[in-house]
């Protein structure tokens, strides 16, 4: 085991954190391990006889299981059948005059005219699948361990650490599922207004103020009340049935119980930091309830604003990638997008040769978007 003199490192910290020098640089190589991969031979002698080697004393496991922090849009799954049909009835109704209140007399009122509803179905049957391999040698690890328990703690940890892993994995494929939606949206913003909110154009036109831009909208907090009063407006309107909030321009509404709000965390933490500590009745400025993302893509090296609002992605159906910075948020119908028929598994092959077993840990669920739902985008823009 190697053991560091510290004092005069001891000593300058001490000197740091009492206020009675500046802060300046402290070399910590020599106070904090990070631990090694490998066990370092010259280290492993005792510092009494020299020659004994160092026992390990206690083994610590890292296992903590990831819950992952993406939203809610996991639909359900069955068994069998490999297609998901969507069915639904095209436009609305069309009312005709009551007879009841236009009688005449010698008319002949018929009764047995066929009404042929109007309905159309979309498919989807795709899915997207991957696996994990791993493989476990119980005999040939025992010499590591001192117990079975310990044993089995080892092999729980790289569960653990694959189950994070495929969490991990999963995560990134529903952060595309809503980056496809958000792009496919943003192309049809001319066409499809309703559906992209450029909030800091829109609040320097309803204002004037000037002053407001992309790059410091986050922190007026005249900006966030009224971007959060836009975001308020739109998820109150697309409760109302209409076809403007969907790029198919289907009849649609969306209930509250239906709505999925997904809002940027920064956007949020703004939110609460500027209006919600300053107002007694935070009722009536508060967000519609909904998740909160870190990232729509991914995070960076810092979780800057820069990176962790942007996307960089080619749509389905498109050719050319398009980036869009600055997204704070979208609202969607649950059927609007979504992960279905999940499904995880194991499967085992035991090698008896050479004393091992191999499992696969196997993932397969489809991703869609469905652009006659209603979805809207709001970015800083």
């Amino acid at each position: 085991m190697l053991v560091t003199q510290i004092a005069e490192i001891v000593n300058e910290v001490n000197a740091q954190v009492t206020g009675t020098e500046a802060v300046e640089n402290l070399d910590l190589n020599q106070v904090v391990d990070t631990g090694s991969e490998i066990l370092d031979n010259d280290k492993l002698l005792d510092n009494y006889t020299k020659n004994l080697i160092d026992h390990i004393g206690k083994v610590v496991f890292v296992n903590r299981p990831y819950t992952g922090t993406t939203p809610s849009v996991m639909m359900d799954s069955w068994e069998y059948g490999a297609i998901l049909e969507k069915i639904a009835y095209e436009g609305v109704p069309e009312a005709e005059d009551n007879d009841t209140w236009d009688l005449e007399d010698g008319k002949s009122y018929d009764p047995n005219i066929f009404y042929k509803p109007t309905v159309s179905a979309k498919f989807y049957d795709e899915r997207r699948t991957f696996d994990v391999p791993m493989s476990f040698a119980n005999r040939q690890i025992k010499s590591a361990f001192s117990s079975a328990p310990q044993v089995q703690s080892f092999f729980s940890m790289i569960e653990t650490a694959i189950s994070n892993g495929m969490t991990v994995k999963m995560n990134g494929l529903v952060n595309s599922t809503l980056a496809n939606a958000i792009a496919t949206v943003y192309n049809n913003r001319v066409a499809r207004p309703a559906q992209y909110y450029p909030l800091v154009t829109m609040y320097v036109a309803a204002t004037g103020d000037q002053t407001v831009t992309t790059s410091n909208a986050l922190v007026s907090p005249e900006f966030i009340r009224w971007a959060s009063m836009t975001i308020r407006k739109v998820a109150s309107r697309m409760r109302n049935f209409s076809t403007v909030f969907n790029v198919g321009e289907k009849y649609r509404h969306t209930p509250t119980d239906r709505m999925n709000v997904i809002l940027h965390s920064d956007f949020v933490a703004c939110a609460e930091a500027f209006l919600y500590s300053d107002t007694f009745h935070n009722e009536l400025v508060k967000l519609p309830k909904g998740d909160q993302v870190d990232f729509w893509q991914g995070s960076g090296d810092s979780f800057a604003w820069a990176d962790t609002s942007k996307i960089v992605v080619t749509p389905r159906g498109a050719s050319e990638p398009v980036t869009i910075s600055n997204i704070v948020g979208m609202i969607f119908d649950r059927e609007a997008l979504g992960v279905s028929n999940l499904d995880r598994r194991v499967t085992s092959n035991y090698n008896a040769k050479a004393e091992f077993t191999n499992n696969w840990y196997k993932f397969d669920a489809g991703y869609f978007n469905d652009f006659n739902e209603n979805i809207v985008v709001f970015t800083l823009a």
